[in-house]
């Protein structure tokens, strides 16, 4: 059970957004700068958040997304399970179709108590306790602080004759 690119994008996105302000919906492509990934991608991981109940989207001049009331004391399992799907505690960790405690694979007694702590560790942590954390400076949620993301944007200003 380690997460897809697609669990990784989905889980940094909802926390970007519960760090912004309350109600005031979030421009895809926002988000897809500020985390560096595709905006294409995101905006389908988006699509699939909002059909989930997680994201409220909106259409037009005003739009982008934000999120529904009482979804940010929603935990990591419930977010990984919707963009995952159910299935995903029970896949074997050498990916065999079948693998069971009657069934197990070679690493299936070693990889279970490890998989029922991990998915403890999900169920703990809340969207608002991890934007709290991005929030409070000591954690990031990208692989460069929010200054490098400004001096671009500077420097365009500047090109541009904004200063």
């Amino acid at each position: 059970m380690i997460l897809s690119r697609t669990s990784q994008y989905a889980i940094q996105a909802l926390i970007y957004i519960a760090t912004q302000p309350r109600g005031v919906p979030v421009l895809n492509r926002t988000v897809a700068q500020h985390l560096n990934v595709p905006p294409a991608y995101l905006a389908k991981i988006m699509q699939n958040l909002s059909r989930g109940t997680l994201l409220h989207s909106f259409r037009g001049r005003q739009g982008g997304f934000c999120l529904r009331d009482g979804c940010e004391n929603t935990d990591l399992m419930q977010i990984l399970t919707l963009v995952e799907g159910p299935g995903l505690t029970e896949n074997c960790v050498i990916g065999l179709k079948i693998c069971s405690d009657e069934t197990a694979c070679p690493m299936h007694e070693q990889w279970k108590p490890i998989k029922t702590r991990i998915v403890e560790l999900l169920h703990q942590q809340t969207l608002e306790m991890l934007a709290m954390a991005v929030k409070s400076g000591k954690y990031r949620l990208t692989e460069l602080p929010d200054a490098a993301f400004a001096m671009p944007q500077m420097a365009v200003s500047r090109l541009a004759g904004g200063e």
